[in-house]
């Protein structure tokens, strides 16, 4: 079933929703690997819902799902700083549940860029995000002051994979989007699974909906949840990992062999 012609449709109803990351995560793993997991998803639409949590901006996804990956039917995306559904293939901002996004971060990107301009170990990227202002990170020259930089101007700091540094709005994240957004699709939470990989899945992850860190995660990232119940510590890389999750709580049936 294409979702690139259709309205989002209700994924209350679905016995399983994946709410995954993209880099490492849904892109991660072997060829073979990610076929698997995305053929199963088409053929499985039904009863499996998707929706992607992950940095990347819309523009990113769309070009992603034009070249073959599943479309989603909604988006958590910039970090948590959009929440969007997908329509007639392109991705729409769900205004009521960005308003309390928008109206934290202001007209905050101006005053972020200047104080950081020229920071050691910060690269501005060239992106014009909405709620949010990206950084590509070198660990070697970072001065982590920026950390206070960030906080004293009432915003989030968040690194991740020691090379990408976001300057956020106070109390966004992946996390905490994620939670607005299943509650208000009125989603049953056992029925879904939040995965990442990298820090900047943490409060995903800690959000309380069963969760996976896929193998191959970002060794920072799996000492935070390691005494996580909710959260399986999975072996197996990337898309596989997701599958080795999906079995492991029993949240719907899989190819044999997967």
């Amino acid at each position: 079933m294409s979702l690139d012609t259709t309205k989002a449709r209700d994924i209350a109803t679905c016995r399983f929703v994946l709410a995954t990351d993209l880099d490492g995560t849904f892109l991660g793993g072997t060829d073979a690997d990610r076929k698997t997991l995305y053929d199963w998803i088409e053929a499985n639409r039904d009863t499996v819902g998707l929706i992607f949590v992950t940095g990347r901006d819309p523009r990113f996804i769309r070009e992603l799902c034009d070249g073959g990956v599943p479309w989603p039917e909604f988006v958590v995306g910039d970090v948590g700083t959009t929440i969007a559904e997908v329509q007639d293939g392109d991705i729409h901002p769900i205004e009521p549940l960005e308003e309390e996004i928008a109206e934290t971060w202001g007209n905050a990107g101006d005053t972020v860029r200047a104080a950081l301009e020229g920071h050691p170990g910060l690269t501005l990227q060239p992106t014009d995000f909405r709620y949010r202002i990206s950084y590509d990170l070198d660990a070697e020259t970072f001065d982590p002051s920026a950390h206070d930089k960030v906080r004293e101007m009432g915003h989030d700091p968040l690194v991740s994979d020691n090379r990408y540094f976001d300057v956020l709005p106070r109390g966004i994240s992946k996390g905490p989007s994620l939670r607005r957004l299943v509650s208000h699709l009125k989603i049953e939470e056992r029925r879904v699974l939040a995965a990442g990989d990298t820090l900047n899945d943490l409060s995903m992850l800690q959000c309380g909906l069963p969760a996976v860190a896929v193998g191959g995660a970002e060794d920072a990232l799996i000492k935070e949840v390691k005494d996580l119940p909710h959260v399986h510590k999975a072996e197996r890389i990337g898309a596989a990992g997701i599958l080795e999750a999906i079995q492991t709580f029993e949240m719907h049936d899989l190819p044999k062999g997967a």
